[in-house]
């Protein structure tokens, strides 16, 4: 199996590959390469729909010259804990955050809730985000207002006055639940307009149809999140002879 970096002419073959349709594991079995490997290559670039050889190729290319640029004192990697590979995080954390824009979320966004997500603690000042990620104090504002709007976040208070942003299962549960309730008020929207389109007319009938649609999906997704909590959030009770 050839190791090493994929070349251009293996990027024109997974191009070719997505255009046919085909799983990656196909395209990696007639490349010769790990599944692992094709699939963090599309989804670092792009997406199934949108990658480019080319423009992937170049992509590439640039990260390899930032990497072997001496990087700043203040812009070192932090120490991984758990004997964990710290270039394999950071293509990891690369893949999260593409995986992130691909759901609507703008890329500074993706980058400071990829970075959130995963540290182990799961929370991180304003600061920190700012040293780890090298941006502006502003870009984090921006984003860290965004994911508290969204539900993504909670603030909880730090020290010396500093607020810390925390990620975890709470947090994507009650993202879950504000889902639900902004689907529920475009069922209601929904039946505001067959009211005033009439239900007996194509137009009124498009939107009762969307309706019902809407408010199964709102409904599906609130029960699944209440169960999935309680089903998978609930510490097992300790029996009297210590066993759970």
């Amino acid at each position: 199996m050839p190791g090493g970096r994929l070349t251009q002419q293996e990027r024109r073959q997974i191009a070719l590959g997505l255009a046919d349709n085909l799983a990656y594991a196909e395209i990696a079995r007639r490349l010769d390469r790990p599944t692992s490997t094709i699939t963090r290559e599309v989804i670092r670039n792009g997406g199934p729909t949108s990658y480019r050889a080319d423009l992937a190729h170049r992509a590439t290319e640039r990260r390899t010259q930032r990497r072997r640029q001496p990087a700043p004192r203040e812009a070192d990697a932090p120490p991984q804990a758990h004997g964990r590979d710290a270039e394999a995080v950071r293509a990891y954390e690369e893949v999260f955050t593409t995986v992130l824009m691909a759901t609507g979320m703008p890329r500074m966004t993706a980058r400071v809730m990829a970075c959130l997500t995963l540290t182990d603690p799961g929370s991180l000042t304003a600061s920190e985000l700012v040293q780890r990620l090298q941006v502006s104090q502003a870009s984090v504002s921006k984003a860290i207002a965004f994911l508290d709007s969204q539900g993504l976040i909670r603030r909880e208070p730090g020290e010396r006055r500093r607020e810390r942003y925390v990620v975890d299962d709470d947090v994507w549960y009650q993202s879950m639940m504000a889902s639900a309730r902004s689907t529920a008020q475009l069922v209601g929207t929904a039946r505001q307009g067959v009211d005033v389109l009439g239900a007996r007319t194509p137009a009124g009938a498009r939107m009762e149809n969307i309706a019902r649609f809407l408010d199964f999906v709102s409904e599906s997704i609130a029960r699944a999140a209440d169960q999935a909590r309680e089903i998978l959030h609930t510490k097992p009770e300790a029996a009297p002879d210590g066993t759970t």
